[in-house]
């Protein structure tokens, strides 16, 4: 599989998600990253309540990119949550979030974290790309639509 794509497993997204807070949104995060990738569920909240503090990691029209460094971690991994309804996320342009790729690193991986934010930066500045992840009914849907990514890219 194309580097590109390999660190989005199909456990690790959520499609038509409820939460109402932050809060509630990083608790799945934590719940679904540890599921998927085997770290700690608590470990990762409190690394993404960390990283928030220093700034918001709202991307933009409507997307976050909320980033951190997980002890135990081999390689970057993501989990992309949609969500139902917006959430307020204090993002650069001061609109609702809903559409968030969380990106977590090892603590050790500092290039590979750069280049797995710049890629996924990218992705989420295709305005066509965007508006069919916000269509998209099911984690499976989405997950072809990031599969198409890789092909995209690879060629």
């Amino acid at each position: 599989m194309a580097e590109s794509f390999e660190f989005l497993a199909p456990q690790a997204i959520v499609a038509a998600c409820g939460a109402t807070s932050t809060k509630s949104l990083f608790q799945l995060v934590g719940q679904t990253a540890e599921q998927a990738y085997g770290v700690t569920a608590g470990q990762v909240v409190e690394r993404l309540v960390e990283r928030e503090r220093l700034g918001s990691t709202g991307f933009g029209a409507g997307i976050a990119i909320p980033h951190a460094k997980i002890e135990g971690l081999d390689r970057v991994v993501g989990v992309f949550v949609q969500l139902e309804k917006p959430l307020e996320f204090k993002a650069v342009d001061s609109l609702p979030v809903d559409l968030f790729f969380c990106l977590l690193s090892p603590v050790d991986g500092g290039s590979q974290h750069l280049k797995a934010l710049a890629l996924t930066s990218r992705w989420f500045r295709d305005r066509a790309f965007v508006a069919k992840l916000r269509g998209a009914g099911s984690a499976e849907a989405i997950y072809a639509l990031f599969s198409a990514l890789e092909t995209r890219d690879a060629a």
